[in-house]
């Protein structure tokens, strides 16, 4: 089992295996940046995280620090059993079009209500993402879209092989 192989966080680090399962919802006034095509898509110090086991955070911006002229809503949804149904929008900047990189949760179950409205991006989707100034790597796998930075240590689920974590 992965956590087995948990790597030990270092001063100012968290683990993600000390994540609970359900997650846990934060806010967080860190800078957070979403650039696509040459823009800022979104930026924000309201935003809120999801923390769960093996997966680094999700970050939920709220739409009014997000440019949503560039969102085109995409076929499809999803289920997640502890948040409920999402939707996902394509971005569109210009003649760039990336399909599905955000998702949200227009009505969310009642321990993740204040959700409700914001989104969540697909590192890997957008040309780059951002907390504070350090540039984020997309957690592998591209289903959970966890943010990973210098300040989370893994292993991170989400690649081949991990699934059964």
């Amino acid at each position: 089992m992965a956590q087995s192989r948990r790597t030990v966080p270092g001063p100012g680090q968290e683990s993600v295996w000390d994540y609970p399962r359900p997650p846990r919802l934060e806010q967080t006034r860190r800078r957070l940046r979403v650039e696509f095509g040459g823009r800022i898509i979104a930026e924000t110090t309201r935003a809120w995280r999801v923390l769960e086991t093996s997966h680094p955070p999700v970050y939920y911006l709220p739409p009014n620090d997000i440019d949503t002229a560039a969102l085109v809503s995409a076929e499809g949804s999803s289920f997640c059993e502890f948040k409920g149904h999402a939707i996902y929008y394509d971005l569109v900047v210009g003649e760039r079009r990336s399909i599905k990189a955000a998702w949200a949760y227009p009505q969310p179950s009642r321990a993740f209500d204040v959700l409700a409205g914001h989104l969540a991006f697909y590192a890997s989707r957008v040309d780059a993402c951002y907390v504070d100034d350090e540039r984020i790597v997309a957690q592998e796998g591209d289903f959970y879209g966890g943010w990973i930075t210098s300040d989370v240590v893994g292993p991170f689920k989400g690649a081949a092989g991990t699934w059964g974590w």
